[in-house]
């Protein structure tokens, strides 16, 4: 074996523009505005705290976590995060480490690159 092969974990996250412009129509500018942002600094508060959890081998308290982030991303139109959080859910419900540390492991990628997706789109400054 002389050649090693390196995967680049990269996926495409799209923000549900639509959900977003919904947002913007209901609350205004300014209020849509304070929800993203608001949603944008718990989501990676919530991301720094799954890994914590999952490191503390805190099953239970990491399932809580995985679902509060499926309902902000919801929120802002964040899909893709959460679905990837629902299989988070479902790797520890299925009790499948392996599945689990996976799922975990993308979840954080996605949220990272979710994030930067929403600051690029809102032109937000950090």
């Amino acid at each position: 074996m002389d050649q090693v092969l390196k995967i680049r974990l990269k996926e495409t996250v799209h923000v549900d523009q639509d959900r977003l412009a919904a947002l913007y129509a209901e609350l205004g500018e300014a209020g849509a505005e304070d929800v993203v942002c608001r949603a944008m600094e718990e989501l990676a508060l919530r991301l720094s705290h799954c890994s914590r959890l999952y490191t503390a081998d805190n099953g239970a308290e990491l399932r809580k976590c995985a679902r509060s982030l499926i309902a902000i991303a919801d929120q802002i139109g964040m899909h893709v995060l959460a679905r990837v959080a629902a299989d988070v859910i479902t790797a520890i419900d299925a009790e499948d480490e392996p599945a689990l540390a996976a799922t975990l492991a993308r979840l954080i990628r996605i949220g990272e690159q979710s994030l930067t997706a929403i600051w690029d789109l809102q032109d937000i400054t950090i």
